[in-house]
């Protein structure tokens, strides 16, 4: 009976245990804190708790406190094939000065897991660092391979890493070598305005046209960030356009249709309407009449003054009053300026940019009627000029 008792007991423990296990790791990548709760002691816990306080201190310039490496110290005597340790340890020797120790203790890291990507990651970075290019470069070609998506998984890394200036030579020869490497890298830098240098040094002739996928979300980025002249500069530089001064708006004989959004044309072909380039510099514009919205639209970068846009308007006479150009400052909800298509077709719209509004979205939309009523028109002739005060 005894016997018996002990053995419900351990059986009971070991379930616990398990459980309890379980726990851990299911808590360990989404919220290492609890994770921590769930079992104070638990290497992994404390590891991953660690290496998420040490990131929140790198990425708010703080220092890491002396009871976080005693945690990691801790779970290193518990764990002694963890990866983490190895990883701070080098860091730690890497800030200090000491780039032998912290050579070794990245080899160590990759020597227990070849397949962790952050040991691949710095121990390239030390290679680097150390001038040894070869093993460097073969470091990051590894995390392409090692990478759980392949190639996407390992340019986050590269793009981490490109972000200095002073490493551009060296990954131009990784990244012309590796095609798909290049491009996943260069999109991963795209998300952020600030790195437009970096993509700009190292994307190849290949890499580096008016259809490049990183383009539009870097100038996302940029004009998120309110850099309306960089983003345009980056746009016509990548694109291969050479904006003259007067140049105020772009494709206005709608015969261009590479360079993308948002300093070239955007044509809609929805449940809205549909807007097509025709041959003769001209825009066939079919308004379904049905739901409000956008047409046509450009983001333009016009300085504060008055400026005259005008063209040619055929068909649809008894509808045009469903359409009409809106100019509205970036960041904004209301439009500074409108006008009817109907009243452009009889004379050229003036309109005053504000002090203050960066960039102004023009913008050919349609306003539907309690009768729905189809719209069909073809634009031609535009040209936007700037007024002098004396006209």
């Amino acid at each position: 009976m005894v016997r018996r008792l002990v053995a419900v007991v351990l059986a009971l423990l070991l379930a616990v245990q398990v459980v309890r296990n379980a726990a851990v790791n299911a808590l360990i990548a989404t919220d290492p804190p609890a994770a921590a709760r769930a079992w104070p002691g638990h290497p992994e816990a404390q590891l991953a708790l660690a290496m998420t306080e040490i990131g929140a201190a790198a990425r708010s310039g703080r220092q890491v406190g002396a009871g976080v490496f005693e945690a990691v110290d801790d779970a290193a005597s518990k764990a002694p094939l963890a990866v983490e340790p190895f990883l701070v340890r080098g860091v730690q020797t890497q800030l200090a000065g000491d780039a032998a120790l912290a050579g070794r203790a990245f080899e160590a890291a990759e020597h227990r897991d070849p397949r962790s990507l952050p040991a691949r990651y710095f121990l390239a970075d030390q290679y680097l660092r150390s001038g040894d290019v070869k093993s460097g470069l073969g470091e990051f070609a590894a995390l392409a391979r090692l990478a759980p998506n392949g190639i996407g998984g390992a340019s986050p890394y590269v793009a981490s890493y490109a972000r200095n200036p002073s490493r551009w030579p060296q990954l131009r020869g990784l990244l012309h070598a590796n095609p798909d490497l290049q491009e996943a890298s260069l999109e991963a830098l795209a998300t952020d305005g600030a790195n437009a240098p970096a993509i700009l040094a190292l994307a190849d002739p290949a890499h580096r046209n008016a259809r490049s996928p990183w383009l539009p979300p870097l100038l996302v980025a940029l004009v998120g960030k309110g850099e309306y002249p960089e983003a345009r500069r980056v746009w016509a530089d990548v694109a291969g356009i050479d904006i003259a001064p007067g140049d105020l708006l772009f494709d206005a004989g709608f015969a261009n249709a590479d360079p993308p959004a948002p300093f070239n044309w955007a044509l809609t072909s929805s449940t809205i309407g549909l807007a097509e380039r025709q041959p003769g510099g001209r825009l066939h514009v079919i308004y379904y009449g049905q739901e409000d919205g956008p047409l046509a639209s450009q983001l333009l970068v016009l300085a504060a003054g008055r400026y005259r846009l005008a063209m040619a308007v055929s068909g649809g006479a008894s509808a045009r009053g469903s359409m009409r150009w809106t100019l509205t400052c970036v960041n904004a909800q209301t439009p500074f300026s409108s006008i009817e298509l109907d009243a452009i077709a009889r004379a050229p719209w003036t309109f005053e940019v504000p002090a203050g509004c960066g960039a102004q979205k023009l913008e050919l939309t349609g306003t539907s009627a309690d009768i729905p009523q189809q719209a069909e028109v073809t634009l031609s002739g535009l040209s936007l000029t700037a007024v002098r005060s004396d006209g």
